[in-house]
């Protein structure tokens, strides 16, 4: 891979972090309220698991400020005409 020459329009990214991956095990019928909550949310269980552990997060005041946003997910919405 090149370098980008010093004209190069491309704007710069900052390499993406990537995101962590955890094993968790839970009862299966705590599964399964956790995946009727998230489908009731339009969220994949993940989803939920991250939103909820964020949201309790928050409210013990213990997410860091240097957390990013949860990344938006689906088709970007239409720009007007």
């Amino acid at each position: 891979m090149t370098p980008p020459e010093a004209g190069d329009p491309t704007p710069k990214r900052k390499p993406q972090q990537q995101r962590k991956q955890v094993l968790l095990r839970l009862d299966p019928s705590v599964h399964d309220a956790l995946a009727r909550w998230a489908a009731d949310e339009l969220r994949s269980t993940n989803a939920q698991v991250e939103y909820l552990l964020r949201r309790a997060l928050s409210e013990a005041g213990r997410l860091p400020g240097e957390a990013r946003p949860i990344p938006k997910r689906g088709r970007p919405p239409k720009s007007p005409p």
